[in-house]
């Protein structure tokens, strides 16, 4: 029941309201060659209307659509006290990543980890019901300010030393999606954090959409890391979080727009020509959602990609001509590709 699920800060959470959320905005990306009218018309809802009751049946409409691959929809929260819903479409013949197979294999995760992550997600749901989800990622991995989240986060500096073999086997092998998807968390806040780059990589090929989150969220605290202390050693190869700003779904685009705004932050010139080459479409459609904190990561690639000083970008940033205008500068980069011979 899409109706019945909200991402709030990045996390899902089920809930049972009397009548399905409300829809603020509704945002279209991934549309190509299809006109997004004949989207509307099989998603049969409209901003202001109560969201869809299956998630499922609308996207089955959608992918019977002439061109469509695939359609992914994710309400989350919030637009003025309503739900967002983003309806991602993958389009016959353009770019996506691809993902594994579900892997088999019945390494399960020790009990206190799993047990130690469901009190983490309870912890976050208080958090994002008293507005308190500030995050600190400077130590490479993430740190809440809301006390009770913020101390099951530490609990896991300990507990990804203790159990790392296991957290490695599991993210790789693992039946289980939901043990894949804690592994790919708790390894974020091991102390060696270069040995468990390459895990976190391959879980972005996972077949398991929430697998692929936490482990972007992992890697985006890396990130930030590496790129400030780079005595650590740290290297991310970003072309599989350019690969995923093609995804139809919501949650691979945005965090890997973030995971990449934090490893251009010192505008290294081979990674900003690999996301000129082949990412600018999927971020010029991001920045222009009009939810502006999911647009910001994509909105601050595309500045460093036109070679702008990042105080230029800010102030672009809170002006709405100004905004306008950098992202018509970003596309007509992408135009100006498209005529080369």
């Amino acid at each position: 029941m899409l109706a019945n699920a909200l991402v709030i800060a990045g996390f899902l959470f089920a809930a049972e309201p009397v009548e399905p959320p409300r829809i603020g905005l509704i945002e279209f990306y991934g549309l190509r060659s299809l006109p997004v009218e004949k989207v509307r018309q099989v998603l049969r809802v409209s901003e202001g209307d109560p969201l869809p009751r299956s998630k499922e049946e609308a996207e089955l409409a959608i992918e019977k659509l002439e061109r469509v691959q695939a359609a992914r929809l994710q309400a989350t929260c919030c637009e003025e006290g309503k739900a967002i819903l983003y309806v991602g479409v993958l389009e016959k013949g353009q770019p996506s990543p691809r993902f594994r197979e579900e892997p088999r294999g019945l390494v399960l995760l020790p009990e206190e980890v799993h047990d130690a992550y469901v009190r983490f997600l309870a912890a976050i749901y208080d958090a994002s019901q008293q507005q308190n989800l500030a995050e600190d990622l400077t130590a490479g991995h993430s740190l809440l300010s809301h006390p009770r989240a913020r101390a099951q986060q530490e609990k896991f500096i300990e507990l990804a030393d203790r159990y790392l073999r296991v957290l490695r086997d599991v993210l790789r092998n693992s039946y289980d999606a939901e043990h894949r998807a804690i592994a790919a968390y708790v390894l974020g806040y091991v102390k060696d954090k270069k040995q468990v780059v390459p895990d976190l990589l391959y879980a972005l090929t996972d077949p398991d959409e929430t697998v692929r989150d936490n482990a972007l969220r992992s890697l985006a605290a890396i990130a930030l890391l590496a790129v400030r202390k780079p005595e650590t050693g740290i290297l991310i190869d970003a072309s599989p979080l350019i690969d995923l700003l093609h995804s139809a779904v919501w949650t691979d685009r945005t965090n890997a727009a973030i995971g990449l705004a934090n490893l251009t932050e010192n505008r290294p010139e081979e990674l900003l020509r690999q996301l000129r080459q082949r990412a600018l479409l999927p971020l010029v459609e991001m920045a222009r959602w009009r939810h502006l904190p999911h647009a910001l990561p994509a909105f601050i690639l595309l500045g460093r990609m036109l070679g702008m000083e990042e105080n230029a970008i800010q102030h672009a940033w809170t002006d709405p001509a100004a905004r306008a205008d950098l992202i018509n500068r970003a596309a007509g980069l992408g135009a100006a590709q498209n005529k080369r011979p």
